[in-house]
């Protein structure tokens, strides 16, 4: 399941404004790299729509069944809001429903056996 923790207002490269949805996943444990020290955390990912600010505010805790998961990208800087450090990553989060996903595949095996 996941939960609608917020919205928030982007720009097109072409200037339009629209909303995208603030989505987290369920709280998982992770163990620290650093000290090893295991802690509770809920990944995050952030969803176009073409709601307007008043659905996308009324939409916020909304639940639903998927996931956020891991998608490996080519490597991209990111800065750290909270230190400001630039960090280099190699991937991101997204929202997968399962369905999509199962659907997706099944076109993927019945073109390949063609």
């Amino acid at each position: 399941m996941v939960t609608i923790k917020d919205f928030k207002k982007r720009e097109s490269k072409e200037g339009d404004e629209f909303f995208v949805l603030v989505l987290q996943g369920g709280v998982m444990p992770v163990r620290s790299k650093e000290t090893g020290r295991m802690y509770f955390t809920a990944k995050t990912c952030t969803v176009s729509s073409t709601f307007d600010e008043e659905t996308c505010q009324q939409l916020i805790g909304s639940q639903f069944p998927g996931e956020i998961v891991r998608v490996e990208t080519e490597p991209y800087e990111f800065t750290v809001p909270e230190t400001g450090e630039i960090i280099t990553l190699e991937h991101r989060w997204e929202y997968h429903d399962g369905v999509s996903d199962k659907a997706n595949a099944s076109i993927v095996e019945e073109s390949e056996v063609m």
